[in-house]
């Protein structure tokens, strides 16, 4: 196994001021990223889909549970399969108390193209109480490139999109693939996927902090059962 190099206390610490200048460097590239992403123009879904969860029969408006933006976490999960992704199934290991988003504005769901009655048993299984819908009846994963056409067979791939709604409009803002999800999963990083961003004042285009009237800016983060949802 190769180790990393020992130094003195003084060395280490000249080596890791001269990665902290790279590292914020990082940081504002990474901001001014965010801000072209939100700076997207979106497209209207007008096509109707239909999804099934723990209550039944939904459309994609039903998804955002009354809130202005939604997160979708395509799940790999095809119809023939007996259990998830397991590389999915890692990524939705690692989401957050979701009231941190809702509190936002911001639903959360993954989806996949597995009837429900497949799905159920291994969500139950994973110990995982956050909403996940089937697609199974619908275009949605292939409408969004979740799964695509390969030398004549079907093949699932992870991805997020997200979504905006006005009134009962239904906007899809962005989404990203495969090697996109990666360092993905925290609150915050999901919210900087979306149009409304992290609704801090210090972003990008300016007039979106607070603009669902939630909580805006890290000042503002509470416990996740101190939120009036």
């Amino acid at each position: 196994m190769s180790l990393p190099k020992i130094v003195t206390r003084a060395d280490w610490r000249a080596a890791r001021e001269a990665l902290l200048v790279e590292e914020k460097a990082a940081t504002r590239a990474r901001d001014a990223l965010n801000a072209e992403r939100r700076g997207l123009p979106m497209v209207e879904v007008d096509k109707e889909y239909v999804f099934e969860g723990g209550d039944g029969k939904a459309s994609l408006l039903d998804l955002f549970e009354g809130r202005d933006q939604l997160v979708v976490y395509h799940f790999m999960f095809a119809p023939e399969w007996d259990a998830g992704c397991r590389s999915c199934s890692a990524f939705l290991d690692q989401i957050g108390h979701l009231a941190h988003l809702r509190a936002r504005g911001t639903s959360f769901a993954a989806v996949s193209r597995a009837p429900y009655p497949r799905i159920l048993p291994f969500k139950a299984r994973m110990g995982w109480t956050l909403p996940w819908y089937s697609s199974y009846v619908s275009d949605f994963n292939t409408d969004f490139e979740a799964t695509l056409e390969h030398e004549g067979e079907l093949v699932e791939r992870p991805g997020v999109s997200c979504f905006l709604r006005d009134r009962d409009r239904v906007f899809h803002t962005y989404s990203t693939y495969e090697r996109g999800l990666d360092g993905i999963g925290s609150t915050t990083t999901l919210l900087d996927l979306t149009a409304l961003g992290r609704q801090e004042q210090w972003e990008k285009p300016e007039g979106r902090a607070s603009a669902l009237g939630a909580p805006a800016g890290s000042g503002n983060i509470r416990y996740h059962d101190e939120y009036e949802d």
